[in-house]
């Protein structure tokens, strides 16, 4: 099992957030940046395989303050040596695949090979139907969605999808879609040099361009969905060979998902898929669990249950709750208590990823730094050893 830090970089704590418009205040972006500074830096001296970050616009209310995930994966590449820098994820139906296949190959190269690539769909209708007008008006789409809108947006990200592995693995590429034509027409290109040395240009007219330079990692970064809840984007990604991260789900729900995974791949249950999980550890079980009310309880429910996260809780026949903590939906205690949360979770479900959720801001810095510690170096042990 890998291990990433996670982060929705959240500007100010929860009592500033409630404040009013914290989103504005640059003093406390500079000091959540400051914060991930430190963090991603001891999460690469600890063995973190890997950091990744959202992308949301427009957060004035100061939750999930990360406009542009690739810039962040780079602020990080470039204080580390070994951990890897993804997005989970970049979302396509708001994007010019171009310009993203263009961003993710400059970040491998100049972290070294080491960046991963996330896409994602977009459900906030504030931000991705400003974002996303280029592209035919295309809309956010809420998670258990499924109508016009829901499709429309699926297929603007898969078409998307298409152009950035064509981009990435083609020396030359043309496309012909319903939202992308590259070219976009008959457009004229006489310059001597390129009929000297480059590509794509024919009688004068531009039949192909090349997207430069290709990645670093060959034939492209590993590629990874957030979070993936629904039969249709499992299927697609294990397809298309992308790592499906959930979040939290009934166990039953985690469990059909994982088998369908396995039974469209054609791999081992559990290789290619991961999962997102509160990580929030203390010296007792108490204070780790009041930490994770003023942090994740706090933000699911002003933030995300009002999007309809919380429909993927519920047992899809019974429509009983879970247990969070004791069925590893959360992992949330003291050392001992994570570790025994953390093993239930592994004995149930064979993980490839384990995606961390660090509430940076909203769990005070040396606190939080604590916890990351404490995963790496007295739980993470303590499971390998318990499963060797």
């Amino acid at each position: 099992m890998k291990v990433s830090a996670f982060y929705l970089p959240t500007v100010g704590n929860r009592a500033e957030i409630e404040q009013g418009r914290v989103g504005l205040r640059g003093d406390l972006y500079g000091k959540m940046l400051a914060e991930l500074s430190e963090q991603a830096k001891l999460a690469d001296a600890l063995g973190y395989d890997s950091i990744s970050f959202t992308e949301h616009h427009f957060h004035v209310e100061g939750i999930e303050v990360s406009n542009n995930p690739v810039l962040l994966d780079l602020f990080v590449a470039m204080q580390t040596k070994r951990i890897r820098v993804g997005q989970l994820g970049l979302v396509l139906p708001a994007q010019n695949p171009i310009r993203v296949a263009e961003d993710i190959a400059m970040l491998d190269h100049m972290s070294g090979g080491r960046a991963d690539a996330g896409f994602a769909r977009g459900y906030q209708r504030r931000w991705v139907d400003v974002m996303a007008q280029q592209t035919h008006g295309i809309h956010g789409a809420l998670p258990h969605q499924h109508d016009a809108v829901d499709e429309a947006n699926r297929l603007a990200f898969e078409e998307c999808f298409r152009i950035i592995k064509k981009a990435w693995t083609e020396d030359a590429l043309s496309y012909e879609g319903r939202f992308w034509r590259i070219p976009p027409g008959p457009t004229p290109w006489t310059l001597e040099a390129t009929r000297k040395w480059g590509l794509g240009v024919e009688n004068g007219v531009i039949k192909a361009v090349a997207v430069v330079p290709k990645p670093l990692q060959k034939p492209h970064p590993p590629l990874f969905q957030p979070f993936a809840s629904s039969e249709r984007s499992i299927r697609w990604c294990a397809q298309e060979g992308v790592t499906a991260i959930l979040p939290p789900l009934h166990p039953v729900r985690e469990q059909a998902l994982f088998e369908l995974y396995a039974k469209e791949s054609g791999r081992p249950l559990g290789q290619g898929v991961g999962v997102l999980r509160d990580v929030i550890i203390a010296d007792t079980d108490e204070e780790a669990q009041a930490l994770w009310r003023d942090s994740s309880t706090f933000v699911g429910q002003t933030w995300f249950e009002p999007f309809g996260f919380a429909q993927g809780y519920v047992h899809p026949t019974t429509g009983a709750m879970p247990d969070f903590l004791a069925e590893g939906l959360a992992l949330v205690g003291s050392v001992d208590t994570v570790t025994r949360q953390l093993e239930r979770l592994l004995a149930r479900l064979p993980l490839a990823w384990l995606f961390a959720w660090n509430y940076i801001s909203l769990i005070p810095h040396a606190t939080l730094m604590r916890s990351i510690e404490q995963l790496a170096t007295k739980v993470l042990p303590r499971v390998s050893n318990a499963r060797a």
